[in-house]
């Protein structure tokens, strides 16, 4: 079979995955909570074993095994992931396969669904403002601070969000509802473990990243003012990752570009950079959602730690496709899964004993 006989079948592969993935999507029911400042709602409708916050509790967030995500985390509650796919269309579908990984993954699917929409990923041409808004709703509804996974030029909003939440953009932002995909009247939510009013501005997210973010999409008049700080990282993120494709030219990451600099932490953000092979493609590399279907492939994902590379002895998959990008991600979510989870629960406890827990 010839080279180009294999990248015809690879293509049509690649797309009928993306279409798949791109089926008619229903708006995600939803318990929608109505916090009141003083009164620790969320912690309240929080209804878990003791014996499985125990367990949760005990969990290592760097070593978080599939059992684990089976017979613990998927029993008890989840931060919102948000995926903002790129800007050029049908793009979002390969972003979509990602979000079907994740669910295959064992992550819940309704923590990840628009849930008016019931879309997989959001659109880079939303404004900041409506994204970072839902961001916040969502943390004063579940109590857990969100995660944000940006590819191409959804990953330039991936930051853009982070500084809107560090007040560069101003100093308010209206609270926005996803059900009815409205701004409500207020820039201000009942912190979920504190039970105190507080602003949006100044939310700290658990985790986020950028796959390709920058090159071309900097032309556009919308992104000029993130051109000259598009690789620093406020304190509104615990933890980063930046992924760049060795050679990607739409990100205009390649050898030799001077301004193709890695992202850095401008206070406290732990920040991470990554580099992907080469042959990764940049459009197609969220689609993941089979990968997920291959049991060795399966494990090496569910194995993975930062740093691990793929070896002789491992799945020929694993050296090629988006294999590496998407096990790194899955790390990640599955320790910032731990830390919200953990951190939820200790408040619930300590506001059950009388103590104060710390806020978002």
């Amino acid at each position: 079979m010839t080279p180009a006989i294999v990248s015809l079948i690879r293509a049509a592969c690649i797309a009928a995955a993306i279409a798949l993935a791109g089926c008619a999507t229903q708006p995600v029911p939803v318990a929608v909570l109505e916090p009141k400042a003083g009164d620790h709602t969320v912690l309240k409708a929080l209804a878990l074993d003791r014996a499985l916050e125990d367990r949760i509790l005990a969990l290592d967030p760097a070593r978080v095994t599939a059992q684990d995500v089976a017979e613990l985390l998927s029993k008890g509650p989840a931060p919102r992931v948000m995926l903002i796919h790129g800007g050029v269309y049908p793009v979002h579908l390969a972003m979509a396969s990602f979000g079907e990984f994740l669910t295959k993954m064992g992550y819940p699917e309704a923590k990840i669904r628009d849930p008016g929409s019931g879309e997989w990923s959001y659109s880079p041409y939303s404004t900041t403002d409506r994204l970072a808004g839902i961001l916040a709703w969502s943390y004063e509804q579940d109590g857990m601070r969100p995660m944000i996974v940006g590819h191409s030029q959804g990953g330039l909003y991936a930051v853009k969000i982070l500084k809107a939440f560090a007040g560069r953009y101003g100093d308010r932002i209206a609270v926005w509802d996803p059900v009815r995909d409205e701004a409500q009247a207020r820039t201000t939510i009942v912190d979920p473990l504190t039970g105190r009013e507080r602003p949006v501005v100044g939310l700290t997210m658990s985790y986020a990243s950028a796959l390709g973010a920058g090159g071309w999409a900097l032309v556009l008049p919308n992104q000029w003012d993130e051109f000259s700080t598009l690789r620093q990282i406020p304190d509104t993120v615990l933890e980063f990752t930046g992924y760049f494709i060795a050679l990607d030219f739409f990100a205009l990451s390649f050898p030799g570009n001077p301004l193709d600099v890695p992202y850095e932490a401008n206070g406290t953000a732990t920040v991470r950079n990554v580099t992907l092979p080469a042959a990764y493609n940049h459009v197609f590399v969220p689609v993941t959602a089979d990968l997920a279907n291959q049991p060795e492939v399966r494990k090496w994902i569910d194995e993975y730690a930062p740093g691990r590379q793929a070896e002789s002895f491992d799945p020929p998959e694993v050296a090629g496709g988006a294999v590496l990008w998407a096990a790194d991600v899955w790390y990640s979510i599955k320790k910032h899964w731990v830390i919200e989870a953990q951190r939820l629960i200790r408040a619930r406890r300590a506001a059950a004993e009388g103590a104060r827990p710390a806020g978002g």
